[in-house]
């Protein structure tokens, strides 16, 4: 099926990343449309958060083109923030800093707002993603990994922006606890309209969430379409990574 472009909301051609004399992008391509939460896997150490970092601006890129909305990226992140919202693989919060803080973060660096006005959207943000308003003025280290990501998520949510990226979401949850953010993940891309751009390797998330699997292998994006495509894929790495012992024992446990 033919997507036209502006339906598109990041397109990355030929891009190249590296560290030296180690190529970690070698001419990736990937389209991620508008509206779908899109799931990207790949080995430990093989160029996922790279690839996250490197289109949001974080990692200069040694050639190839990304845009993002239409528009094309200058390789930094700056000016960008109402574009997107980023949740980091462990929060990142800042620990000094309360959890209204936290949460008013990009408010303060990217708008002028009335301290009130900051105030009600850091309450409102909370809430939205399944917080309390009395949680407002805990600390980081006040709170189990669950609130952390919530916080997190409040924070990337903050200026209300059409894309999210999640890094490793449910890294760190336990089963229970990475279902319901799971749970919160779809509602809030289905009520918002965002897109999602998702780093991940649960596979639970992956069969649950994502609209769409890109398999990063080698460089390349090297296998994309919807879970049941992946999973008939011949490609080595593909095969392995979703038909080994532990993959095809929690695709037993989830039917």
């Amino acid at each position: 099926m033919d997507v036209s472009q502006d339906e598109f909301a990041i397109r990355v051609r030929d891009l190249v990343v590296g560290f030296g004399r180690q190529t970690v992008l070698d001419h990736l391509s990937l389209d991620v449309r508008r509206g779908e939460i899109l799931g990207l896997v790949g080995a430990s150490g093989g160029g996922k958060s790279v690839l996250m970092r490197t289109i949001i601006g974080l990692i200069p890129r040694q050639g190839g083109t990304i845009e993002v909305m239409g528009q094309p990226t200058g390789g930094h992140g700056r000016g960008a923030a109402t574009t997107w919202g980023i949740l980091f693989q462990q929060g990142a919060l800042f620990s000094s800093l309360a959890v209204r803080q936290n949460v008013q973060f990009p408010l303060r660096e990217n708008l002028v707002l009335s301290q009130e006005l900051m105030d009600e959207i850091a309450i409102a943000k909370l809430e939205m993603v399944g917080l309390r308003a009395q949680d407002a003025d805990k600390y980081p280290a006040e709170l189990s990994g669950g609130m952390t990501k919530r916080v997190a998520l409040a924070r990337a949510l903050a200026l209300d922006p059409p894309i999210l990226f999640l890094d490793e979401p449910t890294s760190g949850l336990d089963p229970i606890a990475a279902g319901d953010f799971d749970a919160l993940i779809t509602t809030l891309q289905k009520t918002l309209g965002l897109t999602v751009f998702m780093v991940t390797h649960d596979l639970a998330s992956l069969t649950t969430v994502c609209d769409r699997v890109a398999a990063l292998a080698d460089g390349k994006i090297v296998a994309i379409g919807p879970m049941r495509e992946l999973l008939q894929s011949e490609h080595p790495w593909v095969r392995a990574y979703f038909h080994g012992k532990r993959s095809q024992m929690l695709q037993h446990e989830m039917r």
